[in-house]
């Protein structure tokens, strides 16, 4: 009989739950990270929704909501304080389509589109160019322009109004230099009002534009430039052909901002004319307030508000579609190589 010593040792096992049936080490411990693994990724997710719900809530409660309560209301004739039985369809649509005023507000918004990209933005892009370069002080000119974004629109607004009054800053400065030739009724021709608003909108806006500009243009490789240089291109043909190229998506998303933004713009215009005189200055923005609220027709103000909010998405739906396209997935294959 072979001593205790000599017996084959059994090999480990270990046991499972239920104590009965033994268990590989080996077949066990892929189990058990298998389980560490899911469980991590549960955690993952529940840290992310623990962080993502109050800015989902938020925005459920802030935007969409509004937008569907909004349509809600368009569809019936209501001032805001009676019940809601006197529903409508789409007639205040049709009402407003129709009105030659409301109509003359989107043509001024256009316009405002128009002169934002055909002045503001170059000129912004010029100063940005220009404070990129190595130059004493630069960094107070970039403060220095970048202050009017700083103040509030109504501010601002408020400030402007008290320029170009009559008799205002403005004129006397015209008088002072013997230029009192120029000096308009700058807020209450209708024939001058638009385009003073349109000024004072691209002074409030093109620091903005610049620092990114500027953005864009610290993130060109200097090296490229150089070699631009190198090679004999002047100046004006490396901006041309070099930097010019390489700012093409900081310059298509500083478009489509200046784009959503004339197209909502209200409360610098609202401040400085009330949309008038004659309604020479609305905004749809600024019509679908007077029609909604001075006017107490909510359900009709509403209908406004929902062509707005359409047009705009449409606008913007459409831009990124055709236009930002590229970039988009220029920046997802970069991502994968």
């Amino acid at each position: 009989m072979p001593r205790a010593a000599e017996l084959p040792s059994a090999p480990d096992v270990a046991v499972a739950d239920g104590g009965d049936v033994p268990v590989d080490p080996d077949v066990a411990a892929p189990i058990a990270a298998g389980r560490g693994h899911v469980g991590s990724r549960w955690r993952k997710r529940a840290t992310i929704v623990a962080f993502l719900a109050p800015g989902l809530v938020l925005y459920v409660l802030l935007v969409l909501v509004p937008i569907f309560q909004g349509a809600f209301y368009s569809t019936f004739d209501w001032n805001g304080l009676e019940p809601l039985d006197k529903f409508v369809g789409l007639e205040n649509y049709r009402e407003a389509l129709g009105d030659p005023i409301f109509l003359m507000s989107v043509r001024h918004v256009l316009v405002i589109v128009v002169l934002s990209l055909v002045f503001q933005l170059p000129f912004a892009l010029g100063l940005a160019v220009m404070l990129n370069q190595r130059m004493h002080g630069r960094a107070v000119f970039r403060l220095l322009f970048f202050l009017p974004f700083v103040l509030s629109e109504v501010i601002t607004a408020i400030v402007f109004r008290l320029l170009l009054q009559p008799g205002g800053l403005v004129d006397g400065t015209w008088e002072a230099v013997g230029l009192g030739g120029l000096v308009q009724e700058w807020l209450a021709d209708p024939t001058v009002v638009l385009y003073t608003v349109c000024l004072v909108i691209t002074w409030k806006y093109f620091g903005f534009h610049m620092i990114i500009y500027l953005a864009g243009l610290q993130a060109i490789p200097v090296e490229l430039e150089e070699a631009a240089a190198l090679d004999g291109a002047s100046r004006l043909q490396s901006f041309r052909y070099v930097t010019l190229p390489l700012l093409g998506p900081t310059i298509r998303i500083s478009v489509f901002l200046s784009i959503i933004g004339s197209l909502q713009v209200f409360d610098m215009v609202w401040v400085m004319t009330d949309g008038g005189p004659v309604n020479a200055s609305n905004t749809m923005a600024t019509y679908m307030v007077d029609r909604g609220f001075d006017r107490h027709r909510l359900g009709y103000g509403s209908a406004v508000a929902v062509i707005v909010f359409v047009l705009s998405f449409v606008v913007a739906l459409g831009y990124q579609r055709f236009v930002l396209r590229r970039d988009a997935e220029g920046a997802l294959t970069t991502a994968g190589a």
